[in-house]
């Protein structure tokens, strides 16, 4: 079995973090990294057997940056903290990979009732169908995905904002990786309010960053 390494990026994640860390899968390595939290989660992460680091400059392409760079495994997965992803999906994603079959292996949301509020499924759509209009095969904007440490690293990523996920589908298209969509459960968060989703100034802010990334 291929050895996959998971990195949860998280900012105040302690409600959500023992369900998540429960969802996984059992004997894959777990790396928090905790982006500045104000609650526990760092102390609940160790207490429920994951590896803590921390990034304190605040931004999900930040944490998700150190996340692979302190990641010890060939493969890597990378979800929100938050239980809104069926974590279910990433053994099917990681063979995917694994096998060669594709470069990454990334989640399409299939959304349950009330998971997703119209601001954020629309900025999703918009940004997904530019992608698509530019060559890369997506309908999601990557939300949980697995590829191979060193690649995703060699790919130069510089957005350390929310444009990170974007700008990962941009350069891996113009890499030419072989992306390969998988349906994933998208769910309420389990605590808290979502960083993007939660509300229309944070889902413009993060369509702010993706725009950028666009022009």
């Amino acid at each position: 079995m291929h050895r996959v390494e998971i990195v949860l990026p998280c900012l105040d994640e302690a409600e959500a973090l023992p369900g998540v860390l429960a969802s996984l899968p059992a004997g894959w390595p777990v790396l928090v990294v905790d982006n500045g939290s104000a609650d526990r989660t760092a102390e609940v992460a160790r207490a429920h057997g994951a590896r803590v680091v921390t990034e304190p400059r605040r931004g999900y392409g930040a944490a998700v940056h150190t996340g692979l760079h302190h990641a010890r495994a060939e493969l890597v997965a990378v979800l929100d903290g938050d239980g809104s992803l069926d974590a279910g999906v990433l053994p099917a994603m990681a063979t995917a990979v694994a096998s060669g079959r594709a470069d990454l292996a990334a989640g399409r949301r299939v959304p349950e009732p009330g998971s997703w509020p119209w601001h954020a499924r629309a900025g999703n759509a918009l940004i997904a169908a530019e992608l698509r209009r530019r060559g890369v095969p997506v309908h999601d904007v990557a939300p949980i995905r697995v590829a191979r440490r060193e690649a995703l690293l060699g790919l130069g990523l510089a957005d350390r904002a929310f444009g990170y996920p974007l700008e990962l589908l941009l350069r891996a298209g113009a890499a030419g990786w072989r992306i390969e969509e998988t349906p994933v459960r998208y769910a309420r968060r389990a605590g808290g309010r979502s960083k993007v989703s939660g509300s229309v100034v944070g889902t413009a802010r993060a369509v702010r960053d993706m725009a950028g990334l666009l022009r």
